[in-house]
């Protein structure tokens, strides 16, 4: 059975470059190649949900230098890859608070997510500028202005960016570390977790689909016997 939604922790770019005696840019630049090929082979496996963290709300902390390189990366992917986003059938939504990003950047990303609305096939969210304990006061805030008084989790779930998607059923991290990194913190409860060495510029076709095996081998139970 393929997994419905698969969500991925893209870590690695910065230790890629290291290890090349590269600049860290370079590192995030090979990344982005990765991202387009990942988002084809979901496509073609016939996942319907990907999720991709790509700038958290921590990420903030990096060298200003670095997070203009990243944003201009960002502008030329939005721009490059529009129109196969597009020919693929790709919905592109945004987790996130973009206010932060610049005008142009947020209305690139902005006119892609609607060309792209009324796509059926691989919804892609892209997390940007997100954490998942913002996202979680942001719905807490969302539902006191709604007057919500006894919210139950389908209502809760209803008010986070991911409203109306299922869960994810198998978390990837590359990179070989063992944390989530205030990810969908909330839609991860009964998630699958798998973790793999390769760097996110190293991860292929090839791993999705070691990953989506290991997957289908293990017994999901939802806190049942």
């Amino acid at each position: 059975m393929i997994p419905a939604h698969v969500a991925i922790i893209m870590d690695g770019n910065g230790r890629w470059a290291k290890q090349k005696s590269l600049p860290r840019i370079l590192g995030h630049k090979q990344g982005v190649k990765t991202v387009k090929n990942i988002v084809k082979a979901a496509s073609g496996l016939g996942i319907r949900v990907l999720t991709l963290y790509a700038f958290s709300t921590e990420n903030w902390k990096r060298p200003q230098s670095e997070i203009e390189a990243l944003f201009s990366l960002l502008s030329f992917f939005i721009r490059k890859e529009s129109k196969e986003l597009n020919g693929l059938g790709v919905c592109l939504r945004i987790l996130g608070d973009l206010s932060k990003f610049p005008e142009n950047i947020k209305t690139e990303i902005e006119n892609v997510c609607k060309i792209t609305s009324k796509n059926t096939g691989l919804l892609l969210n892209i997390a940007l500028n997100y954490g998942a304990r913002q996202e979680l006061i942001r719905a807490f805030g969302e539902m006191l202005k709604q007057g919500v008084k006894n919210p139950t989790q389908g209502i809760v779930s209803s008010f986070l960016y991911t409203a109306g998607q299922p869960d994810p059923d198998l978390l990837i991290r590359t990179s070989g570390e063992f944390r989530v990194s205030n990810f969908l913190l909330w839609q991860i409860a009964y998630s699958e977790i798998y973790v793999t060495d390769k760097l996110w510029p190293d991860f292929t076709k090839q791993d999705l689909e070691d990953a989506i095996l290991e997957f289908q081998k293990r017994e999901r139970r939802f806190g049942g016997l």
